[in-house]
């Protein structure tokens, strides 16, 4: 029997919401830090996937047959994002998988293998990963632009996705939060211009320089600190700041600020395939938890509360937080998740 979907309250808007009663607070880092110096550890490797060396973090079993979580990040971040929930996960006996998609984190494209850094690749290259890895079937956690590569794999592979996790990854027109998207629609105005070659590639350029000035420090502190509460903790400032250092870093790597405004242009290509995103979901009826940042300035509560309306078993669930609503909330998450988990039957085998 299908299950009645499951949702709390939608947040109030204003300049910075006022919290429902039944939104979920954040973690105290530190309790939080103390508890994890017993859980399993993470652990990184690297696999050769579709001629890319992909790195990747691991934790918990090894076991093929162990019930798999996959963690598939977004901009401006990698695996990295992940390494306090991963312990949590594999506490409870699953196998919790990482990777770095080509373009951000240690994944090294190799420049003979002449990559084009469009979403179509990035998905052909997880699908690989997926197969090196030996991974049949799995949850799917998907944040930003994790959300399109890990959905462009469902299409591929739908008997291989048992649940969904949806932090801040968009599927819906609903969810695109402007202005931040108005200097990238301007981008992808360029592909579809009447005007002639030369002005469109003019134009193609002033946008895409436009965009460049924004793939620094300042503009990767703001998208992991909108939105945060007042009373953050210390500790949860100084993980924060050491978080930003780490993206900024890798995104100054030669090639990496090039491959990151490839795929905003090809994000475009991402929002032609949200009907058969949504229809996919109507149509496997995979279970689908939303755990959202509400105050997100990038993706909007409405593109979880549209989520919702394709999904028979859905739950959502508003943290208060902006777009990386997963820091310093990792223990609550990985809570949310093993309920979900076991409520929805995810990795039963019948």
């Amino acid at each position: 029997m299908a299950s009645t979907p499951r949702t709390t309250a939608p947040p109030r808007q204003a300049p910075l919401w006022g919290m429902p009663d039944n939104t979920c607070t954040t973690t105290d880092v530190g309790d939080a830090a103390a508890a994890a110096a017993a859980l399993p550890p993470v652990g990184e490797y690297a696999i050769e996937a579709d001629g890319v060396r992909v790195f990747y973090r691991h934790s918990g079993p090894t076991d093929p047959g162990s019930p798999t979580v996959l963690l598939l990040h977004g901009y401006s971040s990698s695996s990295y994002m992940y390494r306090g929930l991963m312990p949590y996960l594999a506490a409870s006996g699953y196998r919790v998988v990482a990777p770095d998609l080509p373009g951000s984190g240690f994944t090294e494209v190799p420049r003979a293998r002449r990559y084009a850094y469009t979403f179509a690749s990035l998905a052909s290259t997880l699908e690989a990963f997926v197969d090196a890895l030996g991974l049949g079937r799995f949850a799917m956690y998907v944040f930003d632009h994790g959300a399109p590569v890990g959905f462009r794999l469902a299409l591929r592979r739908p008997d291989a996705v048992t649940a969904i996790v949806s932090q801040n990854g968009n599927v819906c027109a609903e969810g695109l939060r402007m202005p931040f998207w108005e200097p990238i629609e301007a981008y992808w105005a360029t592909a579809s211009s009447s005007s002639s070659s030369s002005h469109r590639q003019n134009r193609a350029e002033q946008c895409r320089q436009a965009i460049s000035g924004a793939l620094e420090l300042p503009t990767t502190r703001w998208c992991r600190s909108w939105g945060l509460p007042a009373d953050v903790s210390a500790e949860h400032e100084a993980a924060l700041a050491e978080a930003c250092r780490l993206d900024q870093a890798l995104l100054d790597r030669p090639g990496a600020k090039e491959a990151q405004l490839d795929l905003f242009y090809d994000y475009r290509t991402n929002l032609e395939l949200y009907p058969r995103f949504q229809q996919y979901l109507y149509a496997s009826r995979v279970p689908v938890l939303a755990v959202w940042g509400r105050n997100d300035p990038i993706f909007a509560p409405e593109g979880a509360l549209a989520l919702g309306r394709h999904v028979e078993e859905f739950e959502m669930h508003w943290l208060d937080a902006g777009h990386f609503a997963l820091d310093g909330n990792e223990a609550q998450v990985a809570g949310l998740m093993r309920s979900f988990f076991d409520t929805y039957y995810v990795f039963s085998p019948f």
